[in-house]
């Protein structure tokens, strides 16, 4: 039997997945690393992390599977997106990445936007001229460290990374260089006009190609490294959020996915960029180079129930460091003890600014209306509540275009039953759950590595691969209180912007 190795490079680890030729998981692993965050919105990793988290989760995987490596078909990739790896012609990193999370280019954004118009951009890549993109950091590294960016070769993403470290050559996909701003969506090209526009050479980009493409194979020193076979086909794969709606099942109709990881996002497939005149919401290219995924994103989901356990919930980090308790599960349970709405206290979510459809840079997480009667499981409910209303605020700008029926729910923070029911509760929308939940992601990956090399015929494989199991219904009960708080976690971002602003300066 033939099998295929699929890496997720995200933002706290790399999850090494084994699936067999039926599209059946095998085995995982999963090799953390670091984030620094610094000052100023900075938020940064090392690229040798990765790549010494890839070799360590491939060798990991083909000891507990006792699969031979020369049963192994191919490698393919999901990544983190939206980065900036500035590596020199030997492809060695010249600084740390600068990852999706990193707020650091205002400035630069301020400058793309002067040189540009929104709009005449937003049609262009899909997406607003803002910080949060590889080019804004890039212009930074060229504004700030210009020793750096004199050196620079190539712009890579993660997954490219590794690409580079197992292949040797420089290459990306269509839907990692959707999240650089820089790339036509249409055109499946670099894009000259943005790219002139703020003097920046477009040979710093590497090749595009579909996510499908056998872009080499790997090389002796990395077949060292990694127990891999040398000449193992390595496909391309894919951004993470286009590898998630693959491994969801997401294919046309008014069916929509959400991932729950660090950060989360609301998206759907279409055949063309979706556009909006107030520029709520972005779209990527999808695996498939014919079509194209819409996409809503909040920045701090996941990473604001971990913040939560980090800073307010001492009982049960306590309890999972001594005691050997899972401190998500108590917190949860914790959170269960307090009633629907959490007291009428509301959190908003804006630990690093915010995304699609606020795209503020200075938005600041809050608990708006604490008292002395409020408890701490009334603070553990609110933080789940309060994801949930921010991505209503997602779904709302989408259905001004079109009605989203379903919503298929992946990712870690899938795996909470409280936090399902109140997602299905405050969207009014039924929650599916698909059987592979932290999964999916690697699982688009594997599925654009088995058609590369001919082992599947086309994406749809994915919806037998990956049956929903579960179907969570919205309780009517709870729309009242719900949409109230929901209008008032509306009116509470909306009056406190420029105080959040003014935090910021």
């Amino acid at each position: 039997m033939q099998y295929i190795i699929a890496h997720d490079l995200g933002t706290s680890g790399n999850k090494a997945t084994l699936y067999n030729e039926r599209g059946e998981l095998v085995a995982a692993f999963m090799a953390q690393y670091a984030t620094y965050i610094g000052s100023a919105g900075r938020v940064e990793q090392n690229a040798e992390d990765w790549w010494n988290a890839v070799i360590l989760s491939t060798r990991k995987l083909l000891e507990s599977s006792g699969i031979k490596s020369t049963n192994i078909a191919c490698v393919s990739f999901s990544g983190q997106m939206m980065g900036c790896l500035p590596v020199d012609a030997e492809g060695n990193p010249l600084r740390p990445a600068i990852i999706w999370a990193d707020m650091r280019s205002e400035k630069q954004a301020e400058q793309l936007r002067l040189a540009l118009d929104d709009r005449e951009f937003y049609r262009i890549v899909g997406h607003r001229p803002i910080s949060s993109y590889t080019l804004t950091k890039l212009m930074w590294v060229r504004d700030t460290e210009p020793e750096i960016y004199n050196k620079t070769e190539k712009i890579l993403q993660a997954k490219d990374f590794i690409v580079f470290k197992l292949t040797g050559k420089f290459a990306t996909d269509y839907s990692d260089a959707s999240g650089t701003n820089a790339f036509d969506l249409i055109g499946k090209k670099w894009s000259d006009i943005i790219l002139d526009s703020v003097n920046i050479r477009k040979s710093i980009f590497p090749e595009p190609y579909p996510s499908t493409t056998v872009i080499g194979k790997i090389t002796r020193e990395a077949a060292n490294l990694t127990s891999l076979t040398e000449g193992i086909p390595v496909v391309l794969g894919g951004g993470d959020g286009s590898c998630a709606i693959v491994g969801a099942g997401i294919f046309g109709g008014k069916k929509a996915y959400s991932i729950l990881g660090s950060s989360s996002w609301v998206a759907f497939e279409t055949n063309a960029p979706l556009y909006d005149e107030e520029m709520s919401y972005v779209t990527w290219a999808h695996l498939d180079e014919k079509k194209y995924q819409p996409c809503g994103t909040m920045q701090a989901a996941g990473l604001s129930i971990s913040w939560l356990k980090d800073t307010l919930a001492g009982y049960e980090k306590y309890a999972e460091k001594h005691n050997g308790e899972n401190g998500l599960e108590l917190i949860e349970a914790a959170a269960r003890n307090s009633p629907l709405g959490s007291n009428n206290l509301i959190y908003l979510p804006y630990l690093l600014g915010e995304r699609s459809p606020r795209w503020d840079p200075y938005a600041k997480g809050s608990f708006i209306g604490i008292t002395s009667k409020h408890t701490k499981e009334d603070i553990f409910r609110s933080v789940y509540e309060g994801v949930a209303y921010n991505l209503k605020t997602i779904m709302n700008a989408f259905e001004t275009k079109m009605q989203l029926d379903e919503i298929v729910l992946i990712g870690g923070g899938a795996r909470s039953v409280l936090w399902r029911q109140i997602l299905a509760d405050v969207w009014e929308k039924p929650v599916l759950i698909p059987q592979y939940l932290e999964e999916a992601t690697s699982l688009g990956a594997a599925i654009a590595g088995g058609i590369g090399i001919g082992l599947f015929n086309d994406f749809s494989i994915a919806e037998k691969i990956n049956p929903i199991i579960d179907r969570i219904n919205p309780d009517e009960r709870n729309f009242k209180i719900y949409r109230k708080l929901y209008s008032l976690f509306e009116q509470s971002y909306a009056n406190l912007k420029d105080i959040f602003k003014k935090l910021g300066e």
